[in-house]
């Protein structure tokens, strides 16, 4: 398999008489639409970082690292759109270091920060969830667990976990960390991106034969040696590379904006 390039550039809308909009219009609107305030969430949701008030040109990523930061400079980006943005709830409140770095380069710039956590993975249309899992090749037949953040569903024909895991590296580009034998049926799949790797309990509660997410922690091996669940460990970012792009394809169409997507490639 071919490594993944560092850094791969998705262009969508590109009107250059696009007249853009008022940043509170695109907040309230990204508000709405993403049902923030449903969310109990571990960041804030939302604009992080004020810039320019007239929005015209974004940038989406999957973190706000220097590098995507320096891309959207570069691009002359008025917003830059992400999944995973500043601020964590029990970290150093103070602004030193990388953060420093990065939020002053935001505001040397006069750049707008969103950045959408927990309502961007459960978005019906634009998650993460149901963008991997349209992806996957899996039809979603429901939700489960806390604020509805696990996504049930199964495949479209029938595959062993080998067959499976082999589809997962084809599409993300990485082959995933397997737990579960190579010849069981996949039937029952659960998944959430990113680090949900806890939430296999209340995949397995529902009846799931096989769950799916980013990471693993050492928990996890021993639950799917004690019950027989299967479990596929597929990346953080290479799973939540996709929620992110919808959305910023979507603003670009509804609203004339210029988009461009950044992948920065992460081997977590």
């Amino acid at each position: 398999m071919a490594p993944k390039k560092t850094s791969e550039i998705s262009r969508n809308s590109t009107s250059k008489s696009a007249p853009g909009l008022a940043r509170p219009e695109l907040a309230a609107y990204l508000e709405n639409e993403l049902e923030v305030s449903r969310f109990k969430d571990y960041c804030p949701n939302g604009l992080q970082v004020e810039g320019k008030n007239r929005i015209e040109r974004i940038v989406t990523g999957v973190t706000a690292s220097l590098a995507l930061i320096e891309h959207a400079i570069e691009l002359k980006a008025d917003a830059v759109l992400v999944h995973h943005g500043y601020f964590w709830r029990g970290e150093d409140a103070r602004i030193t270091g990388p953060k420093q770095a990065r939020i002053k380069r935001l505001l040397q710039h006069d750049i707008n920060l969103f950045a959408y956590h927990l309502p961007l993975d459960a978005h019906p249309t634009w998650g993460n969830n149901v963008q991997l899992g349209q992806r996957l090749g899996l039809q979603v037949t429901g939700h489960t667990g806390e604020q509805d953040l696990v996504t049930l569903g199964h495949v479209k024909r029938s595959v062993n976990l080998r067959q499976f895991a082999d589809l997962v590296a084809k599409q993300l580009g990485r082959a995933p960390l397997m737990l579960g034998a190579a010849e069981q049926a996949v039937k029952k799949i659960g998944w959430c991106t990113g680090a949900a790797q806890s939430m296999i309990e209340v995949a397995w509660a529902a009846g799931c034969d096989v769950y799916l997410s980013g990471e693993i922690s050492e928990p996890t091996a021993h639950f799917c040696r004690e019950t027989g669940m299967a479990y596929l460990a597929c990346g953080h970012h290479a799973t939540e590379r996709y929620g992110i792009q919808a959305l910023g394809q979507h603003l670009a169409q509804k609203f004339g904006l210029d988009h461009q997507f950044i992948d920065l490639d992460n081997p977590a």
